[in-house]
C-alpha cells in the first residue's frame, strides 16, 4: 500500500508519544522525590555514569502517580502531557488493530485474486483445446473406449464415433440411406467439415470391412476421435 506524504502512521505516533513522555519526565525530574541512583563506569576511569533501566520506568512511574505540587502552571502542563500520551497509547493500540484488520483483508483479497486467475486460466485451457468434456452420454462412451488399455475399443471409439457422424448428418438435412450416401449429397459449401468427416469414415469402412486384419494403434485412435470431436464441436452437436 502507498503512504500518503503528510499523514502520520503508527510509528510516527509512537515516537511522538514517546518523545512526550520523555520531556515530562524531564520537566518534573528535578523535583522528584526519587533519587538517581548513580552507577560508576564499569570500564574505568571514564567519568561516565547512567541510570539504570529499572530507575528510568521507576521514574516515569512516579512521575505519572506523583502527588508533588508544583504550581498552577506545572500540574496544568503535566495534565496536558498525560492526556496526550494517553490519548497517543490509544490511537496507537487502535492502528494496530486496523492495520491486522487491513492485512487480512489483504490476503483476503489476494487468495480471492487468485483463484480468479485459476479460474479463467482453467477456462480458458478449456477453450483453447476445444471446451471441457461434454455431458453427451454417446460422446462419453466414445472416450471411455478411446482411453481403454483394450484394443479392441479403440476400433469400437471410431465406430461409436461414426455413427454419432450419421446422425449430424440427419440433423443437418442430408438424405441418404447410409452415411456415405449422405456426405455424397454434401459439398463444401454446404457442409464445411466434408473432407474430414470423409477422411475418418474412410478409417470406419476399413474397420467394419477389414476386421481383425486392419490394425489400430491407440495413438491413431486418438487421432481420429479427435477429428470427429472437431466437427461435432463445431456444429455443437456435443
Amino acid at each position: 500500500m502507498k503512504k500518503n506524504k503528510g499523514s502520520l502512521h503508527i510509528f510516527d505516533i509512537m515516537l511522538i508519544a514517546f518523545c512526550l513522555i520523555a520531556i515530562g519526565f524531564a520537566l518534573f525530574n528535578k523535583n522528584s522525590s526519587i533519587q538517581d541512583p548513580q552507577v560508576a563506569d564499569p570500564y574505568g576511569d571514564l567519568g561516565i555514569n547512567y541510570v539504570p533501566l529499572d530507575s528510568f520506568f521507576d521514574k516515569v512511574g512516579h512521575f505519572f502517580g506523583q502527588s508533588v505540587n508544583y504550581g498552577a502552571f506545572g500540574s496544568g502542563i503535566k495534565l496536558i502531557i498525560t492526556l496526550f500520551s494517553l490519548f497517543f497509547l490509544t490511537v496507537i493500540a487502535y492502528s494496530a488493530v486496523r492495520l491486522l484488520e487491513v492485512r487480512k483483508k489483504e490476503h483476503e483479497h489476494l487468495r480471492h485474486e487468485i483463484e480468479e486467475y485459476a479460474h479463467h486460466k482453467k477456462e480458458k485451457e478449456q477453450k483453447k483445446s476445444g471446451g471441457g468434456v461434454s455431458d453427451n452420454s454417446q460422446w462419453i462412451k466414445v472416450l471411455e473406449h478411446t482411453f481403454s488399455s483394450n484394443p479392441a475399443e479403440w476400433k469400437m471409439a471410431i465406430i461409436d464415433a461414426d455413427i454419432m457422424l450419421e446422425e449430424l448428418m440427419d440433423q443437418l438435412g442430408f438424405l441418404g440411406e447410409t452415411l456415405g450416401d449422405k456426405l455424397k449429397s454434401a459439398d463444401q459449401e454446404s457442409f464445411p467439415e466434408l473432407t474430414r468427416a470423409w477422411e475418418v469414415h474412410t478409417i470406419r469402412n476399413r474397420i467394419a470391412h477389414e476386421g481383425l486384419a486392419f490394425e489400430v494403434s491407440n495413438h491413431e485412435s486418438k487421432r481420429v476421435v479427435a477429428i470427429y470431436e472437431q466437427i461435432f464441436r463445431n456444429y455443437g452437436f456435443i
